[in-house]
């Protein structure tokens, strides 16, 4: 899991504007490559878990979204949770801007106080637009891997044959009052 997280890691620094990005890429490739030859490849919800952690790396929320100073980074899961121990394996003894990171389930939506980032899972599907809705005042980064949302998920997971990538939905980052890292745009 390690790796996993310093590969999409890699991935999301190793984006600069003056690095030739296929270079970039084939580079991590490489050591992508040998590494995961030694080990058991990683499952889909293990490269979103990694990059639900990267990703609250590279997003700015404001400063009232946390209760105090102590308060955690919360990174949530609404409905059936695909992820098992994956998520909480991947964010154990890390911290986001000197919190510690906490994953929380949420059954329904009413359930959700404090929440930076919310993977809204798939059971959800029918009921995506009216949770985003219901969410669209608050400062939360919604991840998602189904079709839906009014214009309101952020970034949405998708699947190019074997591969995990992503897309931003810049606008709804703005009207969330949510500032993405320039370097997390270039690549989603």
């Amino acid at each position: 899991m390690a790796l996993l997280k310093a590969l999409v890691h890699r991935t999301i620094i190793c984006s600069r504007p003056r690095v030739f990005p296929a270079l970039c890429f084939a580079v991590i490739a490489l050591f992508s490559f040998a590494e995961l030859a030694r080990s058991a490849p990683a499952s889909e919800y293990q490269v979103k878990a990694a990059f639900l952690f990267n990703f609250a790396k590279f997003v700015e929320w404001p400063t009232n979204v946390f209760s105090d100073a102590n308060a955690p980074f919360v990174i949530g899961v609404l409905g059936q949770d695909p992820f098992g121990s994956q998520l909480d394996d991947t964010v154990r003894g890390e911290r986001i801007n000197g919190r510690p990171l906490v994953v929380q389930r949420y059954r329904n939506i009413a359930e959700i106080k404090n929440c930076q980032v919310l993977f809204i899972s798939g059971s959800e599907s029918n009921r995506l637009d009216q949770i985003v809705d219901h969410l669209r005042h608050r400062r939360i980064l919604i991840v998602t891997d189904v079709d839906g949302g009014n214009g309101r998920v952020i970034i949405r997971f998708v699947k190019e044959g074997n591969r995990i990538r992503f897309k931003i939905d810049a606008q709804a980052a703005k009207a969330a009052n949510l500032t993405i890292s320039s370097k997390l745009l270039r690549l989603g």
